[in-house]
């Protein structure tokens, strides 16, 4: 460890919607924010090209883009929006069959988007449709898509004009859905006959509005086949083509405008929704924590993001930390990648600690709270620190009973002092109708006492081999969890015969009673 010296120290500036940790918040925030490169989801590589086309026997020859279908996913969800009684929005009820059967949402582009994402306790799949379509706008070309400002419900028609215009930047409509509208056209590089709404099919940009003033449009919704199927002609001349001539004349004004709008339509949902606070990039966000106790010595070992960085050879960064015995610590970090959103608008710059090797601190010693040393600012969260537990912490004396099935022995280490009403593991599951449900399994004191640390265990039958549990403990009526999760017996060594103990504890089924979290505060 270095000997440290800060001679200047300096808060984020950046917008903060909220403090770390918090679980839910924290999930938002990586599937809004860290798109691409280092620990990126994989949403955005699904629209990287902006053409690529997941489903199909030659998917990069259908014509289809997975970006244009899920910007029709996140508009159809929406758009059974009632503002009278306050049901329907983007709610993610399009998965259901009977949504997809009804003529609006004729086509397989639905199912096809829904099949692409998974929702678990803090993302819900809503928030994955709103996600797709925020994502594939802005990583194609279009607008950054902000937060809106409150406005009243519903849109007005000339909103729908824009709507409808932002919206058909992207895709096309197939013959095989819609076959009085497009013709079969016998192209080998478009087998899905997918004709499109403008020349840019797989980019945002106002072409959809230039070519349909200059009369060279070829979009199938205004010169169709089918007369009275050209709604896009009918809604770009309800106002004379007054709102369609400014977007023709600006893209500045087309780009605003649908930023405006897609931020309101994720944001219109049914009115027993509530809403998270508006989620910003976290200037410094600690990430893949790990504590574990290995007999009398704790290993811990993590990274940590900081927004709108890039990487620089020169920098110096620093982890501090505070323990129970007055120690003070720190240890100089590892740089570890680069990740990007919004088409490269952002970068963030990524630091390890505890790799290859975890750091290792003894027990009683532990670690209450962190910080970070950027050369000489220091980073604290507006001097709350970023606050660690070491109450209860995963232990690796847990081990493996079986491997077929496969069964195992959860130990969790109790900080002795702390007094848990109760310990428990977490791990999701699904209900009857895919929602995400948490089951809760209790663990019982072992009897195995230590000077700092005592053991909490439970067996686990029928598990999978990388089954994945959050450790909880319930102190003064507040449940505390673990950082990091055990996930995996696979790493875990098959335990000695007289150690096994086989009592099972009660387990419970806890629904979340959050069905639907959407990413914007209206």
């Amino acid at each position: 460890m270095l000997p440290l010296s800060l001679t200047l120290l300096v808060t984020a500036t950046t917008a903060r919607a909220y403090v770390w940790p918090s679980p839910q918040l924290d999930a938002l925030e990586s599937a809004r924010w860290d798109q691409s490169g280092y620990r990126s989801h994989a949403t955005a590589a699904q629209v990287t090209p902006c053409n690529l086309y997941l489903f199909g026997t030659s998917a990069d020859k259908t014509g289809r883009t997975n970006a244009a279908d899920w910007i029709r996913t996140a508009y159809h969800d929406m758009a059974t929006h009632n503002v009278a009684d306050g049901t329907g929005g983007l709610d993610a009820s399009i998965r259901f069959p009977e949504e997809q059967a009804r003529a609006e949402n004729s086509g397989n582009g639905f199912s096809n988007t829904v099949s692409v994402f998974t929702s678990d306790r803090y993302i819900s799949l809503a928030d994955n449709l709103a996600l797709a379509m925020i994502i594939a706008v802005e990583n194609c070309g279009g607008p950054e898509i902000a937060p809106s400002t409150p406005t009243p419900p519903g849109f007005t028609p000339t909103e729908m004009i824009g709507l409808v215009a932002c919206g058909h930047t992207f895709g096309g409509v197939q013959h095989a859905v819609f076959p009085d509208v497009v013709p079969e056209l016998n192209d080998p590089n478009n087998t899905e006959s997918s004709a499109p709404f403008d020349t840019t099919v797989a980019h945002f940009d106002n072409h959809v509005a230039t070519e349909y003033i200059s009369g060279t449009t070829q979009n199938p919704l205004v010169v169709g086949l089918n007369e009275t199927k050209n709604s896009d002609k009918r809604i770009f001349a309800s106002d004379s083509n007054a709102t369609m001539l400014s977007f023709a004349n600006s893209p500045d004004t087309f780009a605003s405008t649908c930023a405006d709008l897609f931020a309101r339509m994720v944001d219109t949902v049914p009115s027993a929704v509530q809403l998270t606070d508006v989620i910003t990039p976290l200037p410094v966000k600690p990430s893949s924590l790990q504590l574990t106790l290995n007999g009398d010595t704790l290993t811990f070992n993590g990274e940590v993001r900081f927004w709108n960085m890039a990487e620089d050879a020169t920098r110096m960064v620093r982890l501090l930390w505070d323990d129970h015995v007055g120690g003070a610590n720190n240890v100089t970090l590892s740089f570890a990648g680069v990740s990007s959103a919004a088409a490269g608008r952002y970068s963030a710059a990524w630091y390890s600690f505890g790799s290859p090797s975890p750091l290792t601190f003894t027990a009683a010693a532990g670690i209450k709270s962190m910080r970070f040393a950027v050369n000489s600012e220091l980073e604290d969260q507006g001097g709350a620190g970023f606050a660690l537990q070491d109450g209860v912490v995963f232990s690796t004396s847990s081990c493996l009973i079986s491997h077929s099935p496969w069964a195992a022995r959860i130990d969790v280490a109790v900080r002795n002092g702390l007094n848990p009403a109760r310990v428990f593991l977490e791990a999701e599951a699904r209900d009857s109708v895919n929602r995400t449900i948490v089951v809760e399994t209790d663990l019982s004191p072992a009897g195995a006492t230590g000077t700092v640390y005592s053991i909490w265990s439970v067996k686990v039958d029928n598990a999978s081999p990388v089954s994945s549990w959050t450790i909880c403990a319930e102190v003064d009526g507040v449940k505390i969890a673990a950082d990091g999760s055990t996930t995996s017996l696979l790493s875990m060594a098959l335990c000695a015969a007289s150690t096994v103990r086989v009592t099972n504890t009660a387990v419970c089924v806890r629904k979340m009673a959050r069905y639907v979290t959407v990413l914007f505060d209206p």
